[in-house]
């Protein structure tokens, strides 16, 4: 038996690596996403299929308590054949979990530690692929597995081969080999996952709605065939969903509830920038007969690092409302005699310029190459630096005028060709340079290897993959 499970974990870390380095960059979620008790990123229990962003360490404490006057003594055959003493403790798990190219998302976790024969060390690991592009929104598919070493409780017990049970304490009621039934694994939990994401409306409170969908085995099923270990079971089959409010400058209000195959749970999580604190309550349906059948109510607090940025996480920032061209208000009506012959507005062809936000913006283009904004159609240039457009450019930036290369994702792009007009409605944002926005055609498929930044309103910079190369065999060839 312990052969068997060591070639599994060996087969399973070798197919996890592989689909981490083959898949494409999947979608990482933000800061204000929720945490397991014991698992990293997710719900309460049940995983998610998004993972943490690229080097950001989040480390959770969970704890929660069980108060029971008797506890249920339970034979081979997973009967129930009497009453054992009063249960009351407060039991609690730790987990470090980090993400890895927005596309994967693993960690340690510890549930017990104690002497051998009080249940010996429960040591766990997990991981998470995400395997659709970034390019895909709304919706998310992933792989997954969790693997908690088993309890120990002496010689005194006798040859038991116990196992883990859902709630994360060694309980020496729990073990493989109760007779007519299942064989009860819960050791290693491989699982799929599928999460959609429903954005809120317009109007009202910024939030989104997220819906979870999975099946795993282990402890997602061990046990579903035992009275005394579930009241319901659903085969493996898990569901969860959370609403999540922004409520600004980094902080988050989420409130989740799921059905992990055996249990009803749920809670609230609040974010603060890079910390969380969070309640819940496990087995709502539970009647509070036995220490697995009844209401459990806990904590949770964690803190996350982002490692890109040496020090907490903090959300990334709302943008700026956007900036208001102001212009000078008409002088007021004066009552003459004379007739005034109003002079007609200056005329230009009407064209628009898509500024660093992604939007287009309506202005008039005289033939000597000046540019008219306003319903008085006022020249740029009379109204000189008090006029500002919103968003961000690269034209004074002292690393746009020394011609340095654009980061994105770790890939280097070199300036190519002159300056040029875009149209915002051809083209979207995918990173930030140096407080920049980075841009690629709509219709550009990954990996890009033209990016765009805005320098001016209205004038672009095109960056160029693999330009560096090129200009070195160019370079050697005169030689």
């Amino acid at each position: 038996m312990t052969h068997r499970r060591s070639k599994l974990l060996h087969t399973a870390a070798v197919a996890f690596l592989a689909v981490a380095l083959l898949a494409r960059p999947g979608t990482a979620q933000n800061n204000g996403t929720t945490s397991t008790l014991r698992y990293g990123s997710g719900l309460l229990d049940i995983p998610v299929a998004t993972v943490l962003p690229h080097l950001t360490i989040i480390g959770t404490y969970s704890g929660f308590g069980i108060s029971i006057d008797n506890t249920q003594i339970i034979d081979r055959n997973g009967n129930v054949v009497g009453q054992g003493p009063a249960f009351d403790k407060w039991l609690s798990d730790g987990s470090i979990a980090m993400g890895l190219f927005d596309r994967a998302e693993i960690g340690i976790s510890i549930q017990h530690f104690d002497d051998p024969d009080e249940g010996g060390n429960m040591l766990g690991a997990f991981g998470r692929v995400s395997l659709l592009p970034s390019s895909v929104r709304y919706l998310d598919l992933a792989l997954g597995a969790r693997y908690v070493t088993a309890p120990s409780f002496g010689d005194d017990y006798g040859n038991y081969d116990f196992q883990p049970s859902r709630f994360g304490f060694p309980d020496s009621r729990v073990f493989s080999g109760y007779n007519g039934h299942n064989d009860f694994s819960s050791t290693f939990t491989p699982y799929a996952v599928a999460t959609a994401t429903l954005p809120g409306f317009d109007a009202g409170p910024d939030y989104d709605i997220t819906l979870n969908l999975g099946w795993g085995s282990g402890m997602f099923t061990a046990g579903s065939d035992l009275e005394f270990y579930r009241t319901a079971s659903s085969n493996g089959l898990f569901v969860g969903s959370a609403l999540n409010f922004s409520m600004g400058g980094g902080r988050f209000l989420h409130l989740m509830g799921e059905f992990n195959g055996f249990d009803t749970n749920a809670g609230l999580q609040i974010d603060f920038g890079g910390l969380r604190v969070g309640a819940f309550m496990l087995g709502l349906q539970h009647d509070g007969s036995s220490t697995i059948q009844s209401r459990k109510f806990g904590i949770l607090g964690s803190i996350a690092f982002c490692a890109q940025h040496g020090g907490l996480c903090s959300n990334v920032p709302e943008p700026p409302a956007p900036d208001t061209v102001l212009l000078p208000a008409p002088p007021p009506d004066t009552v003459v005699i004379e007739r005034v012959t109003t002079p007609p507005l200056p005329t230009g062809t009407p064209t628009s310029i898509c500024l660093a936000t992604g939007m287009n913006v309506q202005v008039m283009l005289t033939a000597a190459g000046d540019t008219l904004v306003g319903p008085s159609r006022v020249s740029m240039r009379d109204l000189g630096p008090g006029i500002v457009f919103a968003g961000s450019y690269a034209g004074d930036a002292e690393w746009f005028t020394e011609d340095e290369p654009v980061m994105v994702e770790e890939r280097r792009f070199d300036k190519s060709g002159n300056p040029l007009r875009m149209d915002c409605d051809d083209i979207m944002q995918i990173a930030l340079h140096e407080g920049v926005p980075v841009f690629v055609q709509r219709s550009a498929e990954e990996p890009y290897t033209m990016v765009y930044v805005p320098i001016a309103p209205g004038e672009w910079q095109g960056y160029e993959y693999g330009l560096q190369g090129t200009r070195g065999e160019m370079q050697g060839t005169r030689d």
